[in-house]
């Protein structure tokens, strides 16, 4: 499955679970009903993935933890928090470096619509080097835009 099919589920299934809670609720709440949907409708989904900091000689395993990484490609990050603020872009950007995964969308619950709650964040290290094959073809590649109001 593409990974634009993938994220599309993923924010329906975001939607669902939003419309039927409401904004409010602990984001432990959301990622159990998230992950429940996303696993109902069929797709592989890992919760509270350890994702390991190597500094050095030095391998830390369980370093952070991914809500969900759906698809073995999607890390996706929830809050419930009054806004998305840029550190919290910072850790699914630092997630998505460190476990090498393509895509990150980091979903905030606690809005009146989730549509509102919404970022898409592209791991730069990946599109470096897709980013030079495309400029040997004389392609270009456009910045996913920043996710706060």
């Amino acid at each position: 499955m593409e990974l634009n099919q993938v994220t599309g589920a993923i924010i329906a299934a975001a939607m669902k679970v939003h419309t039927a809670l409401g904004p409010g609720l602990l984001e432990s709440a959301y990622r159990r009903c998230l992950q429940y949907e996303l696993t109902k409708q069929g797709f592989k989904v890992d919760a509270e993935v350890c994702v390991p900091l190597c500094y050095d000689s030095l391998r830390i395993e369980d370093a952070y933890r991914a809500d969900l990484i759906v698809e073995d490609s999607v890390v996706v990050e929830l809050k419930s928090v009054e806004q998305i603020l840029q550190i919290h872009e910072a850790q699914v950007i630092s997630y998505l470096k460190l476990s090498g995964k393509p895509l990150g969308l980091l979903l905030n619950f606690n809005v009146l619509h989730m549509r509102e709650g919404i970022c898409r964040l592209i791991n730069q290290r990946r599109d470096a080097a897709a980013g030079a094959k495309m400029k040997k073809n004389n392609a270009s590649a456009s910045p996913a835009p920043s996710c706060r109001n």
